[in-house]
């Protein structure tokens, strides 16, 4: 005779009989998919630490080529580099790397095109901007002097906001227009921290066009000879 526990256990299959013929299906197809957003996950994670481990590979490479001098090298390197891993943050620096080489060797054209390539495909905002501040550097050597402004235009890193309107002053006066650099020096001076060295270069810049800033210490002058990588302009655009 059967019980009443046997009788609810009964129950309780048939429920559960019940409910698997409704939902066994769907419940089967959602722990497939979670399982394969689980291993395609991982499959990703692996991806981006081999493509990583690749990459920082061939960067060392390039950075030894770039250091010894052997610019072609580096200009093989980083296209390789740029083919096969151009969205790690190593195919950027490479750019960077490979551009310094190439404008110290003389290859101007080809330092643009390498500067070029990170300042529109670096993931990094503050690379592109690096990248931007050089490349027009150097298109203001190649007196191309509309086509720096509008790189500069681009360049938004609100950490460089000071050396990209330090670096537009010096383009409009490549461009004899003294109003609109005056103007642009004088915002870069504004935007940088006073503890900032390079800031002693804007003043000078400013005072030689006899417009130094208020309340600016004096001598300022002097500090003419100390600038900085991203904004000195001519030779040092590309390093």
């Amino acid at each position: 005779m059967a019980t009443s526990l046997d009788l609810q256990e009964q129950e309780q299959l048939d429920e559960l009989k019940a409910f698997w013929n409704k939902y066994g299906n769907l419940v089967t197809w959602v722990l497939i998919a979670v399982l394969g957003a689980y291993g395609a996950w991982n499959g990703w994670q692996w991806y981006q630490r081999d493509q990583a481990t690749k990459a920082a590979a061939m960067y060392d490479e390039l950075d030894r080529a770039a250091q010894t001098g052997d610019a072609e090298r580096a200009a093989r390197i980083f296209a390789d580099l740029r083919e096969h891993y151009p969205r790690t943050a190593f195919a950027a620096q490479g750019a960077l790397e490979a551009a310094r080489a190439q404008f110290d060797h003389g290859q101007a054209d080809a330092a643009r095109a390498s500067l070029g390539w990170a300042a529109e495909n670096a993931r990094d905002d503050d690379i592109r901007t690096i990248a931007r501040l050089r490349l027009a550097g150097l298109l203001a050597d190649a007196k191309q002097y509309d086509e720096a402004l509008r790189v500069l235009d681009a360049a938004r890193a609100g950490a460089f906001e000071a050396l990209v309107a330090d670096r537009r002053g010096d383009v409009l006066m490549a461009q004899g227009k003294t109003a609109e650099a005056k103007a642009a020096y004088q915002a870069a001076w504004a935007a940088m921290a006073p503890e900032t060295p390079y800031r002693q270069v804007i003043e000078a810049k400013l005072t030689a066009m006899g417009a130094a800033p208020a309340g600016a210490p004096g001598g300022a002058a002097g500090a003419a000879g100390s600038a900085g990588p991203e904004t000195a302009s001519g030779s040092g655009a590309a390093k």
